[in-house]
């Protein structure tokens, strides 16, 4: 039971539905009769006759839902994948029409489809907040044909007759009203430009980058003379314990040396705070009005 096997609706509407409208209405008997057969054989010949026999229906309950500024096809499209859902679980001995069952399941598929089309922003996530979505338009019209259009935009009048907060109905206009735009979308009378030209761009710009990769290269330079400055045993240790990728262990480190560990432990603070003391002198001339606390951590591998 697939999609393909359905009259395609988004072609001329006024076509399909004088296609759908040659499919001949079932009687309850013959429904339930199918509806076993689908049921208890998996007959697929059986289930099409059901969905084709109530592909007016859906057109029906979409038409419900054109105010929403979606195209009527893809809302009977939508529509139809709720009605063989329907058949798929329908239960003929439950003793209920199937389309009484399957507007359920129409509802559902439209409703959804509405939500993600709205926005890219989640407009409903619970019951209550989809339900409010579904209602608000409708009551709006029923209150602007009964009292006119100043009372229909009341919040109070709105929450009071669909039994939620004011602030609800606010949030949910508000939130309606801010559709999706493309950042595509073409600007000005002549389109020559879009949205998206006047977007910030949050990467540094070119000046930035280059300041920044002087810098990095008058530290590097002054690391290394900062190095040169420390004997060949102090020197090993900060290459090995702090500039190296991966570094050597405390115990390899005395090891090497022919030491203990907490011997090692000792020198690499030695080693540190000499390093600390050269690199404060050698960076004087990058920050004259004294130098921020230097971490190690930082220093160019």
């Amino acid at each position: 039971m697939r999609l393909s096997n359905l009259p395609a609706s988004s072609g001329s509407l006024a076509m399909y539905l004088s296609e759908i409208n040659q499919y001949p209405l079932l009687t309850q008997e013959e429904e339930q009769a199918l509806a076993r057969r689908y049921r208890d054989y998996g007959d697929e010949e059986a289930a099409r006759r059901l969905i084709t026999a109530n592909l007016r229906f859906v057109v029906k309950v979409s038409y419900e839902y054109r105010s929403y500024g979606i195209k009527m096809a893809d809302l009977i499209q939508e529509g139809n994948i709720g009605l063989m859902k329907a058949v798929q679980k329908f239960d003929p001995d439950k003793g209920i029409r199937l389309i009484s069952y399957a507007v359920w399941w129409i509802r559902a598929y439209i409703q959804n489809y509405i939500l993600k089309s709205w926005s890219l922003v989640k407009l409903g996530t619970t019951q209550a907040q989809r339900k409010l979505f579904f209602s608000l338009a409708r009551t709006r019209r029923e209150i602007e044909k009964l009292q006119g259009i100043e009372e229909s935009q009341d919040p109070k009048r709105i929450a009071k007759k669909l039994r939620v907060k004011p602030s609800e109905v606010m949030e949910m206009t508000q939130r309606m009203e801010g559709r999706d735009l493309s950042l595509d979308a073409p600007m000005g009378e002549d389109g020559g430009n879009s949205h998206v030209d006047f977007v910030a761009d949050n990467a540094p710009g070119q000046d930035e980058t280059l300041a920044e990769a002087e810098e990095r290269e008058i530290i590097s330079s002054r690391v290394e003379q900062a190095l040169m400055r420390l004997d060949p045993r102090e020197r090993f240790i900060i290459e090995k314990r702090v500039m190296s990728d991966k570094p050597m262990t405390l115990k390899e480190l005395g090891e090497h040396f022919g030491f203990s560990r907490e011997r090692a432990r000792q020198l690499e603070i030695r080693a540190k705070e000499k390093l600390k003391i050269e690199l404060v002198q050698l960076m004087g001339d990058l920050e004259p009005e004294g130098v921020g606390p230097i971490r190690l951590d930082a220093v160019p591998h």
